[in-house]
């Protein structure tokens, strides 16, 4: 089982965090009464897991589809618009982008951030297209790989883990813009799931898994 897991998230243990073996993570839990821990396949999961909590994964299966079901997804709709973020490290140097869905062009990109998370990213990106398509009157839907984001759109609030800081200020100014423009803008665009298990990695994404 170990194998298949290439980063481990410790919610509860001696130093809470992402460990890129199994060796790191069993390291924090020895002895730990309680601990609570889980490994994921890519760091994009394992980022987006620590920013929420053991109890929202613990017993929950990997999505997967039979072929029934694959057909039933179909194709993506390209008439959208697709958004991902990247982040090396948590926290580390981040940036986001949106691209059109179809050709991958590049709509809007922001970044490198010297400190942020995939998360905060990920809920950046969502707003930037939410505004992006507003301002053109656009009937375009958003697709987004991130669950944890889009709860974070719906709330309107980045409930992110991370502390400001002299580093991250202008990003959290940014937060804040984001936060406010949600709080006083309607729209009506879908913010639909990429499917990554039935459509391959979002257009968006930068290839760095």
């Amino acid at each position: 089982m170990a194998k298949k897991n290439k980063y481990y998230v410790v919610w509860k243990g001696k130093h809470p965090g992402i460990y890129a073996s199994w060796t790191e993570c069993q390291a924090e839990i020895a002895g730990h009464k309680g601990a609570q821990y889980m490994g994921f396949p890519t760091r994009a999961e394992a980022e987006e897991a620590f920013e929420s909590n053991y109890q929202a994964y613990k017993g929950k299966k990997k999505p997967g589809y039979t072929p029934a079901e694959l057909l039933k997804l179909g194709d993506p709709n390209y008439h959208s618009i697709s958004v991902d973020a990247a982040s090396s490290g948590n926290p580390g140097v981040m940036e986001y982008q949106g691209v059109d869905t179809k050709s991958g062009k590049v709509l809007f990109r922001q970044g490198p951030f010297p400190e942020g998370t995939n998360n905060i990213g990920e809920f950046l990106a969502i707003v930037h297209g939410l505004a992006y398509l507003k301002k053109r009157n656009s009937n375009r839907l958003i697709y987004s790989d991130s669950r944890t984001a889009m709860s974070w759109v719906r709330k309107r609030k980045c409930n992110t883990k991370l502390q400001e800081n002299e580093r991250n200020h202008s990003l959290f100014e940014l937060i804040q813009r984001a936060e406010t423009w949600l709080k006083s803008n309607s729209y009506n665009t879908p913010i639909v799931k990429w499917e990554t298990k039935a459509w391959g990695e979002i257009p968006a994404d930068f290839g760095r898994k």
